[in-house]
C-alpha cells in the first residue's frame, strides 16, 4: 500500500500536517493515530478536561521514580485520539516570548528565530480584533479569552497588578510578559484541538485518508533512506510505503520511542534493549524537558462560582532574575483547587497559584525493551538542577506575595498547601509534578546531540523528519500547544518547498 506521505501520530501537529499536505490534490496522505476517534463526550466540554486522565483518549504514561524527589513517580497525561493532547489539555494558548525562538535560533537552528516563526503563528488563527502586526485572521484556530470568566480570574491579575507587576493586554501581541489573560482553545463553548480545527474540514479531500487505533510498530529503513511504516491496522500487520517522505509526529515520548524501536539512536542503549542497530544517533530520546509546576493552595472565604472555560484563565509571566533575557518562570492562576499531594484533600472551594520555569534539568525517553506495546522508560529529570528548585521555591513565595494582595481580602482564606506544616524547599521537592508540556527528546540543530536538522529532517536518514514538540532545543517559557502547531505549520511548507 503506498501514500506520498505518511504522517505517524494524529496529535498536535500531525492533524495540522494532514490538513495542509493535503492541500496538494496531487498527493495522497495517510494518517495514523495509535487511539481512537475523538468521539468521546468529555473531550468537547472544556471543563470536563482534568476527567479524561486515565481513558482510552490517554496514554496514560508514567515516570521512574525521580531521584531528587526522593524516588517520586509521576503520572504523565499524553493524548491518544485525534487531536492528541490537544484534545485532551487544558486549552490554553500561549506563544511564548520573542526570546524563547530567538534562542533556538542562537542556539543552532537557523531560520526559527521570533521574526522567522511569526508569520507561521499569524497563519494558524483568527483574531478579528488582534494587533495585525502580531495576530492572524484567516487561520483555522480561533483562539479567544474566556467568554464567561470567573471572578476569581480578574482578581488575580488586580492583585498581581498591586504586587508591582505590569499587566499586559494580548500575552501573544506585543507584550508578552506580565500578568493578563489567556487565550483559549475554545470555541462557542466547546473544545478546538488541532483535530476540530484542521483535521475535520479535511477530511472531505479524497487524497487524504485517516487510519486510528492503528500503531506504527518500526519504521522501514533501507540503505539510509526510510521507505515507509510497519503498521498493526485492523490486527494485522501492514507494509505502507511512503513515496515521498514518512513525518514521525507522534510527541515527545512516542517519536523518540519509534525511532528507537525502528533501530534510529545510541548505538549501546539499542543493542542493550536487544533492538538492530540501524544508525547510530546518540541524541534520539535525550534532551526531555517538562516545566515542574508547584500549587499553591488558599481555601476561600466564599463560594467560588463553577468554572464554564477551562478552569485557568490567567497567568503572570515573570523573570526570575534580570539576567534572564525573557519571562523564565510563570504563575497560572486556577479557580479550582490543584495540586499533587496525593494524601491531601482540598475543599471544594478553595483556588491555586500554579508555579512553574523553564527547566534546566534534562532527562530522557528510553527503550524498556524491543516490544512495541511495552510503556518507554520516562525520566523527566525532575529538579536535578538546583537553579529549578530555587526558583520554585521563589515562586511560591512570590504566590503567597500576590495572595496577601488586597484584591484577595474578600476570598482569602487559609494557605492550605504548602501551609505551615512544610518548609517551601521541602514542599517543592514533594509537591512538584507534571504541567503536561514534554519537548525536546528529537532536538532540532545541528550538534552532535541533535536528532533533526533546522528542517526537521533525521540527521543520517533520508525521507523522514520529526515535526512535533520533540524537536524543541529548550522549552518556551509557557504551554507547548501553540508553538507545536506553529513548528507544523512551518514543517509543512518546508515539506512543500523542499519536495
Amino acid at each position: 500500500m503506498d501514500f506520498d506521505y505518511v504522517i505517524v501520530g494524529a496529535g498536535s501537529a500531525g492533524c495540522v500536517l494532514a490538513a495542509r499536505l493535503s492541500e496538494q490534490p496531487d498527493v495522497s496522505v495517510l494518517l495514523l493515530e495509535t487511539g481512537p476517534a475523538d468521539t468521546r463526550p468529555e473531550i468537547h466540554v472544556p471543563p470536563a478536561w482534568p476527567a479524561l486522565w486515565g481513558t482510552e483518549v490517554d496514554h496514560a504514561y508514567r515516570t521512574v521514580p525521580q531521584s531528587a524527589m526522593g524516588g517520586l513517580e509521576h503520572n504523565w497525561p499524553r493524548g491518544r485520539t485525534l487531536g492528541g493532547s490537544s484534545s485532551i489539555n487544558a486549552m490554553v494558548y500561549l506563544r511564548g516570548h520573542r526570546n524563547d525562538f530567538d534562542s533556538w535560533a542562537h542556539g543552532g537552528a537557523p531560520g526559527w528565530a521570533y521574526d522567522d516563526v511569526l508569520p507561521y503563528f499569524q497563519r494558524m488563527e483568527t483574531v478579528p480584533d488582534g494587533d495585525l502586526r502580531y495576530r492572524g485572521f484567516r487561520g483555522p484556530m480561533l483562539p479567544q479569552r474566556s467568554a464567561t470568566p470567573n471572578p476569581l480570574s480578574q482578581v488575580f491579575v488586580d492583585a498581581a497588578a498591586q504586587a508591582g507587576h505590569p499587566v499586559t493586554g494580548d500575552f501573544n501581541g506585543a507584550v508578552q510578559e506580565g500578568a493578563g489573560w489567556h487565550d483559549l482553545t475554545i470555541c462557542l463553548g466547546k473544545r478546538q484541538s488541532t483535530a476540530v480545527a484542521y483535521l475535520r474540514p479535511a477530511l472531505r479531500r479524497s487524497n487524504l485518508t485517516v487510519w486510528t487505533e492503528s500503531r506504527a510498530t518500526s519504521l522501514l529503513v533501507r540503505n539510509g533512506r526510510c521507505t515507509g511504516v510497519l503498521v498493526r491496522h485492523n490486527c494485522e500487520l501492514v507494509d505502507v510505503r511512503a513515496n515521498r517522505e514518512v513525518i514521525v509526529s507522534s510527541g515527545a515520548v512516542d517519536s523518540p520511542r519509534l525511532l528507537l524501536l525502528s533501530g534510529i539512536g545510541p548505538a549501546d542503549e539499542l543493542r542493550q534493549a536487544g533492538v538492530k542497530v540501524v544508525h547510530d544517533l546518540p541524541g534520539v530520546g535525550r534532551n526531555l524537558q517538562d516545566h515542574p509546576l508547584t500549587g499553591v493552595v488558599f481555601e476561600s472565604t466564599r463560594q467560588i462560582p463553577p468554572g464554564n472555560a477551562n478552569h485557568a484563565e490567567t497567568s503572570l509571566l515573570y523573570r526570575s532574575s534580570e539576567a534572564v533575557g525573557g519571562p523564565d518562570a510563570q504563575i497560572m492562576f486556577m479557580h479550582v483547587p490543584f495540586h499533587y499531594l496525593a494524601a491531601f484533600g482540598s475543599p471544594a472551594d478553595s483556588f491555586t497559584f500554579g508555579v512553574s520555569v523553564v527547566p534546566r534539568s534534562r532527562g530522557s525517553v528510553r527503550l524498556a525493551n524491543r516490544d512495541p506495546d511495552s510503556s518507554p522508560l520516562i525520566d523527566p529529570n525532575y529538579l536535578a538542577d538546583l537553579s529549578d528548585r530555587r526558583r520554585l521555591a521563589e515562586g511560591v513565595e512570590k504566590a503567597r506575595t500576590i495572595a496577601a494582595s488586597a484584591a484577595f481580602d474578600p476570598w482569602r482564606g487559609p494557605e492550605l498547601l504548602p501551609g505551615s506544616d512544610l518548609g517551601v524547599e521541602e514542599y517543592v521537592r514533594t509537591g512538584t509534578g507534571t504541567y503536561f508540556h514534554p519537548a525536546g527528546s528529537c532536538k532540532m540543530g545541528t550538534d552532535d546531540q541533535c536528532v533533526v536538522t533546522p528542517q526537521l529532517r533525521v540527521h543520517g536518514i533520508e525521507n523522514l523528519r520529526v515535526i512535533d514538540a520533540s524537536v524543541m532545543p529548550t522549552l518556551v517559557s509557557v504551554n507547548t500547544n501553540a508553538a507545536t502547531i506553529m513548528i507544523a505549520e512551518r514543517g509543512a511548507e518546508l515539506i512543500r518547498t523542499e519536495g
